[in-house]
């Protein structure tokens, strides 16, 4: 089937430039901070399992099988960290596994618009100007690769309708990612698309799609095969706590695992600023199409994708913005041919919000610095320091200069864009890529002394005795666990958990205004502490009399 065009009249953007600016709202937070609470520190915790042992079949926090998502992601970022060992801390090195997934559902977007609508900037662009992808897409989160398999299985649909076969195995492969980052769910979005396409569109129904399917399902079988078969032959019981807790129970709510989904129209409404502002051209797409564009294979593979995943998602029992992360990838493609025939006044308006937000983020960014730096202004400043109060200035000039060259490169780039077709969503990709840059830089000391535990536990661990026989814990969630092992070597076992019930030390996390009394005559409290300026979290450590 010959490639569907929309092809704007204007010059494209230069692809070097979309690289560039790729590459800068990629890298800034990849590096440079601890892991952070909560679903980096747990994260984290399984990647340093396969560090210190080398076993992928079982993800391992602190000891104990966490069954949760299987290993894949994990086991990347392990990669990652051992190949930059050398350079990097171990929690950055594995950080770098989220910009590679990130770089490589960029790539699937690029190409999967190319097949669609002959060019490549637009969809990348509006991928990148999503505001809540921002902040999510540089987490050590194994969303990302999930985010990438769905991304490279688009890709498939696209290029098959030219290349079966190879769009099959492009297909596959992107499903087999996605599985082995987060479970069902993603090949269970692929196929239900899959079964949709036929059903609107005769492009699907043809021979060619169906050997196609073959493809992928011929691609798909060692990534859907392989490590469950590895788990079932480990532990039958663990294979099973996987598949029917982690899987089914969380989808359905009888597993009661995660934040309950209570919203039926969650995710519509939180794609109304997560989504922004890619929602918008999207939107356009459809409306300015018609009926006759609604029967276009460049429309229908998007809108298909967007409310296969739209209906699952917000009949799934748990909820979270995180979750929404795959929306973005068939608004993004919707939002592609946006641009050519999005009426002036709308582009124009689009174009000056983007420099506005622009303007309001290096300003708010550069005045939050220099109020946790300098004092200045006094009012911003009490209002951080209340919300940090444990932070003491240690911005570097390193992290200063990187932070001038966001700005202004920033507002070169603006300027140097300004006659593009596709500077309605440049002005937008901008602005959130100077917000990564300065939230990274220059303030990422400040946020660093809330968010991580190097300090306490550390703390703790010098507090221990220099002998004991093990060390009990209640009230710990994962995140703490994690981040015990790693920083203390501290891997407790759990109260009605773990049958050790000799252990002679017992640490505790509490809410700071809800502590426990523990009988005197038993225990000897030993050492207390919490993250700076944390109001929520206490840890006591207790010695056995």
């Amino acid at each position: 089937m010959p490639v569907l065009s929309n092809r704007n009249s204007s010059t494209e953007l230069p692809r070097w430039f979309l690289i560039a600016l790729a590459a800068a709202w990629i890298l800034p937070g990849l590096v440079g901070h601890e892991p952070w609470k909560p679903d980096e520190a747990y994260s984290f915790g399984l990647v340093y399992h396969i560090l210190q042992t080398g076993d992928w079949i079982v993800p391992t926090l602190a000891g104990e099988p966490f069954m949760e998502k299987p290993p894949l992601f994990y086991l990347t970022a392990a990669l990652f960290a051992k190949l930059f060992s050398g350079v990097l801390p171990l929690h950055d090195g594995a950080r770098l596994a989220t910009g590679f997934y990130m770089a490589l559902a960029l790539f699937a977007t690029a190409l999967t618009a190319r097949e669609l609508y002959g060019r490549v900037t637009t969809a990348v662009l509006a991928l990148l100007a999503c505001l809540g992808l921002a902040p999510l897409a540089h987490l050590l989160i194994t969303d990302m690769a999930l985010l990438a398999g769905l991304a490279l299985g688009l890709y498939g649909f696209a290029l098959g309708l030219r290349r079966n076969i190879v769009g099959g195995l492009c297909l596959g492969t992107g499903a087999g990612i996605a599985f082995l980052a987060k479970g069902l769910i993603g090949p269970g979005l692929l196929g239900l698309v899959v079964l949709l396409l036929p059903t609107l569109s005769p492009a699907w129904r043809k021979r060619a799609y169906f050997q196609s399917l073959a493809a992928a399902a011929v691609a798909a079988l060692p990534w859907l095969l392989v490590w469950p078969i590895a788990l079932y032959l480990r532990s039958p019981e663990l294979f099973m706590t996987w598949l029917w807790d982690n899987n089914l129970g969380r989808f359905l709510g009888f597993g009661r695992l995660g934040p309950r989904n209570d919203e039926p129209f969650f995710y519509v409404y939180t794609l109304l600023w997560f989504a922004w502002p890619s929602w918008l051209l999207a939107a356009w797409t459809l409306w300015s199409g018609g009926p006759a564009g609604l029967k276009r294979p460049s429309t229908l593979l998007p809108l298909a994708a967007l409310a296969t995943m739209l209906a699952v998602l917000s009949v799934a029992a748990d909820g979270r913005e995180v979750y929404a992360l795959p929306l973005l990838l068939p608004l993004a493609l919707l939002a592609a041919p946006a641009l050519g025939t999005l009426p002036r006044v709308v582009a124009t308006g689009l174009y000056g919000l983007g420099i506005v937000a622009f303007f309001i983020v290096a300003a708010g960014l550069w005045f939050a610095w220099a109020a946790t730096e300098y004092g200045l202004p006094a009012a911003l400043a009490a209002a951080l320091a209340e919300q940090q109060p444990g932070y003491t200035p240690a911005t570097g000039f390193g992290a200063v200069a990187i932070a001038v060259f966001y700005s202004i490169g920033g507002v070169a780039a603006l300027y140097a864009t300004r006659r593009f077709s596709e500077r309605s969503l440049i002005a937008w990709v901008l602005t959130t890529a100077l917000l990564l840059g300065l939230a990274m830089t220059i303030l990422l000391p400040w946020l660093d002394t809330g968010k991580a535990y190097r300090g306490v536990f550390t703390s703790l661990k010098q507090a221990l005795p220099t002998s004991y026989r093990c060390v009990a814990g209640d009230g710990l969630g994962e995140p703490q666990r994690a981040m015990l092992d790693y920083y203390a070597g501290i891997r407790t076992h759990r109260v009605g958990v773990s049958p050790v019930t000799s252990c002679d030390l017992l640490l505790l996390q509490e809410k700071v205004d809800e502590p426990r009394q523990l009988d005197g005559r038993d225990w000897e409290l030993l050492w207390r502490g919490a993250r700076p300026g944390d109001a929520k979290e206490l840890f006591r450590l207790f010695r056995r009399r």
